[in-house]
């Protein structure tokens, strides 16, 4: 059976069929780096991970990409707050995001663009829409102009004229109609800016995927993933620039992952009212909040408290005791059991495919018992392709001291090389490479990773 998805734009299920056979371009919207990563981010990034992990099981080259909006009105306006250079603020939560999906064993993105990175691609596209007609300039600024695209709300289902009739908009006296948006938008004193030929300035919120995700996977593309909650205006938004500007279709199939609710309602760093992935990872097995995360299917909304993480972390707890007493056994060449793989190819069915998972577990359990060792190993292997499809890595519980203490090292060696202590902070990379520990300065941050000695 092919691996079917629910397309948001199509609103129903359909047989994923890739623009290049053999290959699919997955683009997940991630960070807006003004705050800490929480659990909501965690939760679509850990949903596009299992995506991803799946469709490489099946045989598919992936090339993913997840961005980070590293030049925004809230970014600038906490580094004005906090009387912080913009640049440091993103960097701070692009670490902290690193550091956490490292915890939580996500896989490294193909490529993590930032918007500051593609200010040529966004210039371009805005251009194509100024010479069509689409787009307009108003002192320095560039809007879209929503009456000139037919499709636009073919995404959100919201029609143009009930959006106007019903809007709740602050006015801009540039706009020609409210809900008109910004592409690029004018320099003021203070911020930070780029030349473009408008004058100074920096793009809007929603032009940047629109020109990052063609730039890497071309248009059309296969799958646009992330939050529920982008879906208007920021997806409505990114279809209408593409599409407007290149008359052609944008993305194949659109992926949203239900909000993650505290106390009922949406857990958001507008609101303030989130849990920093970070501070849960202090108190709980990273599997276990991966297991929390993928009980729910990724369409559904789930509820955070204290009282559902302890049951995922008892539940994980079960699978490491499951694990332990085949410690010993040389897990078989397998592959997992039919209802696991029916599961995931029903719209990435995950709570199915735990289901499947757990079932394995009993019986792996009762055929132990019964002495009979060699149906035991075989089901003990299919678990553990289950658990790797999944993303869970069940030793990361005896790894956990070692990342902590590598987390400490880094912090320490980035304070160094900030004060300009090279001498130290090369010593600290040499003594690790000996013990074989290969430390990469990249724009994201400093990563580590175990070479040989």
């Amino acid at each position: 059976m092919a691996i079917r998805i629910y397309n948001t734009l199509k609103r129903e299920k359909k047989a994923f069929k890739p623009v290049k056979e053999g290959r699919v371009g997955i683009y997940f919207c991630g960070m807006t780096v003004q705050d800490r990563p929480h659990l909501g981010h965690m939760r679509a990034f850990v949903v596009g991970d299992a995506v991803r992990r799946f469709f490489e099981f099946s045989g598919y080259e992936v090339n993913y990409v997840q961005n980070f909006t590293d030049i925004d009105d809230k970014i600038i306006d906490r580094s004005i707050r906090e009387g912080t250079d913009w640049r440091k603020i993103g960097e701070r939560y692009i670490e902290e995001y690193f550091r956490a999906s490292d915890r939580m064993n996500l896989k490294r993105a193909t490529f993590y663009p930032r918007a500051t990175q593609h200010i040529q691609e966004i210039i371009e596209i805005v251009s194509l829409l100024e010479k069509k007609g689409i787009a307009y300039e108003r002192e320095g600024n560039v809007y879209f102009d929503v009456t000139r695209f037919q499709g636009y709300g073919k995404l959100s289902g919201k029609k143009l004229e009930e959006l106007v009739s019903g809007a709740r908009v602050e006015p801009d006296p540039l706009k020609k109609n409210p809900f008109d948006f910004a592409l690029w938008k004018a320099w003021k004193e203070g911020e930070p800016y780029w030349y473009s030929p408008w004058g100074k300035g920096r793009p809007g919120w929603h032009i940047e995927c629109s020109a990052m995700s063609t730039h890497y996977l071309g248009q059309p593309f296969d799958i646009h993933g992330g939050g529920e909650d982008l879906i208007f205006p920021h997806h409505e938004n990114e279809i209408a620039q593409a599409e407007a500007a290149r008359d052609k279709p944008f993305v194949n199939y659109w992926l949203h992952v239900g909000y993650v609710k505290l106390a009922g309602e949406k857990m958001s760093k507008s609101t303030g009212r989130f849990t920093a992935i970070a501070d849960l990872l202090e108190r709980y097995d990273p599997n276990a909040i991966r297991l929390y995360l993928l009980q729910t299917h990724y369409r559904s909304p789930i509820e955070y408290s204290e009282e559902n993480l302890m049951q995922a972390q008892r539940a994980w707890e079960k699978i490491e005791v499951f694990l332990s007493r085949f410690e010993s056994a040389e897990p078989p060449s397998v592959e997992p059991p039919a209802s696991f793989v029916e599961a995931m190819e029903d719209d990435f069915n995950t709570p199915r495919a735990l289901g499947a998972l757990f079932e394995g577990m009993r019986e792996a359990n009762t055929f132990l018992d019964a002495g009979d060792e060699e149906r035991a190993r075989s089901t003990y292997g299919e678990i553990l392709v289950m658990l790797g499809v999944l993303g869970f890595k069940p030793q990361e519980k005896a790894e956990t001291a070692i990342d902590e203490i590598m987390e400490i090292l880094l912090e320490v060696r980035k304070k160094l090389r900030e004060e300009k202590n090279y001498a130290v902070a090369d010593l600290i990379r040499g003594r690790l490479q000996e013990k074989g520990i290969i430390l990469e300065d990249t724009p994201e941050g400093t990563r580590w990773r175990r070479g040989t000695r």
